[in-house]
């Protein structure tokens, strides 16, 4: 079997999941919230990107890219370094920049990219949080 590994600070890693934390296909119609920790171990830069289980494409809502990044304008960080993102039909209130709009009665999935990746990933010493369901 040929293996190939992408160099430590080069290339990208993704993560992926269509479920939260209990194990529940993710619903547009309700809100979550990934915690990253601090320092999340990229040269480059980090996204979450949204998809359509139905089309396998971007999901498709008012937002232009359904997307937060450590690029995102004005993204919200906590006094820790680390990031909460959140999902859900409607941004809550104080993290709009931290927030990717679902549609409701559509199922999506999400996946957290890290662009040139870093030692902490592949060692498995630093794990995003899992996608949480929120009330």
């Amino acid at each position: 079997h040929l293996v190939v590994l992408a160099p430590v600070g080069r290339g990208s890693q993704y993560a992926w999941t269509a479920r939260d934390s209990k194990g529940d296909p993710l619903d547009g119609g309700k809100n979550y919230k990934l915690h990253l920790p601090p320092n999340v171990p990229v040269k480059g830069f980090w996204s979450s990107i949204l998809y359509s289980d139905q089309t396998r494409s971007m999901l498709q809502t008012d937002q232009h890219f359904p997307s937060v990044s450590s690029q995102t304008k004005g993204l919200r960080v906590n006094a820790d370094g680390s990031v909460d993102v959140y999902f859900g039909p409607k941004a809550p209130a104080g993290n709009e920049s931290s927030w990717a709009q679902t549609e409701p009665g559509k199922g999506w999935n999400v996946v957290l990219r890290l662009y040139s990746p870093l030692e902490p990933w592949f060692d498995k010493t630093w794990r995003p949080g899992e996608i949480e369901l929120q009330p």
